[in-house]
């Protein structure tokens, strides 16, 4: 190499001078230039082998460490059922609802009734002065991948002044099993109609509508099986059914399969970014029913009817929600509508006092709810009942409370909130109760607090 350039110089010097090269030194100059070359051109194809290894090296290290990240990824995910078992086992999300009020009214609660409806004896008044009311703990985890539990363990004070605790819910639900179609397995509060699925502490109102109060002693559920689906298209639409023990009221007696049915329905859009509705219709059924018990007028005794209960459910609801305020608007609206065949008895089948017995009662409500800022919501609501009785003995209906005489209970209600933040509320509640001969004045102070995790609510 060394010797090439020098003979490159010396001929360049030569050149440069004039002075001629002979053949011999020509020849030689040549083969040095080509020697030159060839080495060139070996250490070039040297370099190119080593870049494309060095390439494909780099190739190899980047596909194994996306492989390794991969795979940590998989053991990470199969690792989250155990994690989440292990976890939930011992951890389990816990909320507590304290609630209570003061209750003042103008009659005697003794005296209170729903002219042509027989009354449970939960459906009565709130205990009047001062009160717990339904205060609650609820635990809630999932399960695994597949399942959601939650226990909500209720305590309260009695129409009659005594406190009561109970199970409210205690159910296990699919949460993925299947696209669209959700399970629910326990003691659940049932779907039908819009109100009744949610918990007390959330309701709009500190009492029940009178329909509730009257049908279902404020609210109906029970130990069964929920089947529901959402179609997974733009359109809210949810359709479901549900199967009960049938020991609850307004059922009664030991069933040793299903003694009473769900199917419920509910549809929902949005009109604009604001504006939004839903409307569900249900039907409630129980056959043989047995011997469910109610409260007869002036200590008569109890009220016992066996056969069968239907009952059929329309809902609506618009909400109104500004986008750039802490304003919004509620309209709800339901309706019931039940029949009854079978046979009534005062305290005993056996004695004289029984009657055969068809019913058919009605009732409604409509509310309305203003969210006047952040802290201060306001409401109206009017409630509405209606009933026909006939049987073989009047004055066993009478005695159970069955015959209306013509009369239609009514209530108007009113209700301040003042929310100091999303887990307290102070309510004050007014209600015109005219629901039986002598209108009564109704007066309620409610709090309610919210500690611990608590889920969001339905629609």
């Amino acid at each position: 190499m060394k010797k090439a350039l020098s003979i490159l110089v010396s001929a360049s010097f030569i050149c440069a001078s004039g002075t001629a090269f002979s053949d011999t030194q020509i020849e030689e100059l040549k083969q040095e230039l080509k020697a030159l070359k060839q080495d060139y051109e070996k250490r070039i194809q040297v370099l190119e082998k080593g870049l494309l290894a060095a390439q494909k090296a780099s190739k190899q290290n980047e596909q194994k460490l996306a492989d390794v990240q991969e795979q940590a990824e998989e053991a990470e995910l199969a690792s989250d059922d155990t994690q989440t078992v292990a976890k939930n086992a011992f951890n389990p999300q816990i909320s507590l609802i304290l609630d209570g009020r003061y209750a003042s009214y103008q009659n005697n609660t003794d005296n209170y009734q729903l002219p042509g409806f027989s009354l449970n004896s939960d459906a009565g008044l709130f205990q009047e002065g001062f009160s717990i009311g339904e205060s609650e703990i609820t635990l809630s985890s999932n399960i695994d991948q597949l399942f959601y539990g939650q226990a909500t363990f209720s305590f309260a004070n009695n129409p009659d002044g005594s406190t009561s605790t109970e199970v409210e819910e205690a159910f296990a639900q699919t949460s993925g099993l299947f696209d669209g179609l959700t399970i629910k397995m326990g003691r659940f509060f049932s779907a039908m109609g819009y109100l009744n699925g949610q918990h007390a502490h959330a309701w709009d109102f500190a009492d029940a509508p009178l329909v509730y109060r009257a049908l279902f002693a404020d609210q109906y559920g029970g130990d069964g099986l929920q089947f529901s689906y959402v179609a997974p298209i733009d359109l809210f639409v949810q359709v479901g059914t549900e199967l009960f023990s049938g020991s609850r009221f307004p059922s009664a007696g030991n069933h040793s399969g299903v003694g009473t049915w769900t199917t419920f329905a509910k549809i929902g859009d949005d009109f604009n970014s604001e504006n939004s509705w839903q409307m569900g219709l249900s039907h409630w059924q129980a056959s043989k029913v047995d011997k469910r018990e109610t409260n007869s007028l002036n200590n008569a005794g109890t009220t016992l009817f066996n056969g069968d209960s239907k009952i059929n459910a329309l809902d609506l609801v618009y909400k109104w929600t500004p986008n750039s305020s802490n304003k919004s608007f509620k309209l709800q609206f339901e309706y019931f509508d039940r029949d009854e065949d079978g046979d009534i008895a005062i305290d005993d089948f056996l004695s004289a006092d029984i009657s055969t017995y068809h019913g058919h009662q009605k009732g409604w409500y409509t509310q309305g709810i203003f969210q006047l800022n952040k802290q201060w919501r306001s409401g109206l609501r009017y409630d509405h009942l209606s009933s026909h009785a006939s049987g073989s003995n009047g004055l066993v209906l009478n005695n159970a409370g069955l015959e209306s005489h013509g009369y239609k209970p009514e209530r108007y209600s009113a209700m301040l909130e003042w929310l100091p933040s999303e887990f307290s509320r102070i309510r004050l509640q007014y209600n015109n109760d005219q629901s039986y001969k002598d209108t009564d004045n109704q007066l309620f102070l409610q709090y309610t607090f919210s500690m611990g995790t608590h889920g969001a609510h339905s629609y």
